[in-house]
């Protein structure tokens, strides 16, 4: 899928990682972007905004009718509530479940005929490194993602008799509001949407964006005591 002159819509997109991804399509010729945000206010030269909250599917059923010439699905949109599973809110957990897990279900499920009718294309999942692991506080977030992961795989299968290449990213932390009180090693908006986007005209499945979303990956095959010590010894720097 080369993305020079392809029609690209981006969830998320009124900034971080949602307008880096704007910025490096625009860079490598995409013919058109829709830019999708809940206000539906990206003002970006060349750019078409939509108003599309992942989280009503009647604004993706919206979303769809107006982009059918999309062959690009970039799900970006995402958020974190650091809510546990165990003692927090509900409501919160749904809510993060509603936004990371169901809101790129209904747009592939929106999405996937317009593809299919526009000769298949691609959808790049952005998941997380926290679909393998988890820790105190972002439970819910971390549950999120593994549902993403899950769904990322079966759309790859499901979709590839119709020649539509599903990607799934991983990462640690990307120096984005979401994580600006946090200090620890980040990716740059930028580093991250270029090997994302690297990875759907490379035909690659899964992009591993960073040294910590390669290093919990490599501990799945562990016992999950082993692994997590591992992990939150990597962590404190022991």
């Amino acid at each position: 899928m080369q993305l020079k002159n392809a029609v690209v819509l981006v969830t998320g997109a009124n900034r971080g990682i949602g307008a880096e991804f704007v910025a490096q399509l625009k860079e490598r010729g995409a013919a058109k972007i829709y830019a999708a945000s809940r206000s539906g206010a990206v003002d970006v030269d060349g750019v078409e905004p939509i108003r599309l909250d992942v989280t009503d599917p009647a604004q993706i059923q919206a979303a769809a009718a107006v982009a059918g010439d999309v062959q690009v699905l970039i799900n970006n949109a995402g958020i974190s509530s650091g809510t546990s599973l165990i003692s927090g809110d509900v409501t919160d957990v749904r809510r993060e479940m509603d936004t990371n897990f169901y809101g790129p279900l209904l747009m592939t499920q929106a999405f996937a005929p317009i593809l299919k009718a526009n000769g298949g294309g691609a959808i790049l999942n952005l998941i997380s490194a926290m679909s393998w692991f988890t820790a105190p506080g972002s439970g819910a977030y971390a549950a999120s993602k593994a549902a993403a992961w899950s769904l990322t795989d079966s759309a790859r299968i499901e979709l590839a008799d119709q020649g539509t290449h599903v990607v799934g990213v991983h990462m640690g932390l990307v120096d984005t509001d979401m994580v600006a009180g946090l200090e620890a090693p980040k990716i740059s908006p930028a580093t991250l949407a270029v090997a994302a986007l690297d990875a759907v005209e490379s035909g690659l499945d899964e992009v591993l964006a960073d040294d910590w979303a390669k290093l919990v990956k490599s501990g799945l095959t562990l016992d999950p005591s082993e692994r997590y010590e591992r992990l939150f010894s990597s962590l404190s720097g022991s």
